[in-house]
């Protein structure tokens, strides 16, 4: 049997919101397979950007396992999952969150240099993803130079850069008109196949979920299929 890439075990999560006691997240269970995109589907609020969260090792659930080949991640220590988000995860957010006073080619290859590859290497890696995003001319635009697709892209390709085995995406085209959404969620998934990618993608867009692998749904706390 093929081990999964990713697996989420029983994963709960509640906050305290003043006198009240949410339960968030009430036992989710998940895998994804190599070169798997699920659609995480669910109404605000219902817990998704937490769910990627936790996938993503940035939030410690309440309870559960997140294992990653297999290994479990959350009895890790701080660094050793510091180190996992850094080499084996990839996130893209509903704001591109680019630095600003940094050009688009810099934007990508900065976290390479930070992961220790040398500058050529990482200049000619983020040369080649904006190139396959269609930015080929825009490598030493600074973001308030570019669209709000392009900045997206930007942030795509710096999700990609350090080559992770699975991509995060919490609503990666929410903030962009319909025509322009369309268009950067080809790219992504261009792009995604290409690098032969597993990846969960939280997304109100019924479109574009229904031409990932596998729709999830988020209710009341659970997973549900389809």
């Amino acid at each position: 049997m093929v081990k999964p890439v990713l697996e989420i075990r029983n994963i709960t999560q509640s906050f305290d919101q003043g006198d009240a006691h949410l339960e968030v997240l009430r036992g989710v269970n998940l895998t994804l397979q190599k070169g798997e995109v699920v659609a995480l589907l669910g109404p605000s609020g219902s817990g998704k950007s937490t769910l990627l969260h936790i996938a993503g090792l940035l939030e410690a659930p309440d309870g559960g396992q997140v294992l990653l080949n297999g290994k479990d991640c959350i009895t890790m220590s701080d660094g050793q999952r510091t180190r996992m988000r850094r080499d084996q995860f990839g996130f893209v957010y509903q704001f591109h969150h680019l630095l600003p006073e940094f050009t688009a080619l810099e934007n990508i290859t900065l976290p390479q240099m930070i992961a220790g590859t040398g500058r050529g290497t990482a200049d000619l890696r983020s040369k080649e993803l904006l190139s396959n995003l269609g930015l080929a001319e825009r490598l030493h635009h600074q973001p308030m130079q570019l669209s709000g697709g392009e900045q997206q892209r930007v942030a795509i390709a710096r999700a990609l850069a350090n080559r992770p085995k699975v991509l995060l995406a919490d609503e990666p085209t929410g903030n962009l008109d319909p025509k322009t959404a369309d268009s950067v969620f080809d790219s992504l998934m261009s792009l995604v196949n290409k690098e032969g990618l597993s990846a969960i993608i939280a997304t109100h867009n019924m479109d574009l979920a229904r031409s990932m692998s596998r729709v999830v749904r988020l209710e009341n706390g659970v997973l549900v299929e389809g």
